[in-house]
């Protein structure tokens, strides 16, 4: 029986004359890790933003979790909104507010917890990231991973069913982008959540994705598993693999 928590049916987006989606189709099941790829202005983080209503598509459907994401208003969309986390690709962190109160405002926003309660959680998910003793600390004075890590426990803050990833290795070094990616492993293992990462980042699919779906032209031209995306996918596939490392 499938389990598809996210469907998107030919979803066209337009920005002025500028038509970024032309009939995006796209089914990701429970527990999957998929990866948007496709060149600089392909429309990955638009279809990503469409998942959760943070773009609204000029037509198509939107489904997340059997519900019509592109029929809902807002005030329909926060009880789906809390079962999916979107990491930013800038992680978004208040710079006002410590580790601890930027991690904690989810909490605050929409559950009823305790001081000791919520400390209580809020040290847990800096240790589900390695960050443990960084509570008072503000996010101008961690480095870009640790700052990448901060915004990943804040995004795990309501346990949420599905994690989007927009561009998650963006201007960190190797060794940076290697841990970001064993943490996105190490949550699908232990949490089994559903992941979707955009990113141009080929190591960083190659370590985390089970399938990779390939945008071009506004379309989906390839959805496949890995081996599949270096040595039998469409040719503007397997050299966007190449040109990234991967190899057959």
């Amino acid at each position: 029986m499938s389990d598809t928590v996210i469907r998107l049916q030919q979803v066209f987006k337009s920005f002025d004359l500028n038509e970024v989606l032309r009939g995006v189709d796209l089914e990701i099941e429970r527990g999957e890790t998929v990866a948007i790829l496709g060149a600089s202005g392909s429309g990955k983080s638009v279809t990503l933003k469409t998942i959760n209503g943070l773009i609204p598509p000029d037509s198509g459907r939107v489904e997340v979790f059997g519900q019509p994401v592109t029929e809902l208003d807002e005030r329909a969309l926060i009880p789906i909104r809390r079962r999916i986390s979107y990491l930013f690709q800038s992680g978004a962190l208040f710079d006002s507010m410590t580790v601890f109160d930027n991690i904690a405002f989810p909490l605050r926003e929409h559950l009823f917890l305790g001081p000791v309660e919520l400390r209580e959680r809020v040290q847990g998910l800096l240790s589900m990231v390695d960050l443990d003793g960084v509570d008072d600390l503000y996010p101008s004075v961690l480095s870009g991973g640790m700052r990448k890590r901060v915004a990943v426990a804040r995004a795990l803050a309501l346990e949420p069913e599905v994690i989007l990833y927009d561009e998650p290795s963006t201007g960190l070094d190797p060794v940076t982008s290697r841990t970001i990616a064993d943490l996105i492993i190490d949550l699908d293992r232990r949490l089994g959540v559903t992941s979707v990462v955009v990113t141009h980042d080929i190591p960083l699919v190659m370590r985390v994705a089970q399938r990779a779906v390939f945008l071009d032209g506004g379309l989906v031209v390839f959805s496949g598993t890995l081996n599949e995306a270096v040595d039998q996918a469409p040719e503007v596939v397997r050299e966007f693999f190449s040109a990234g490392g991967a190899h057959a």
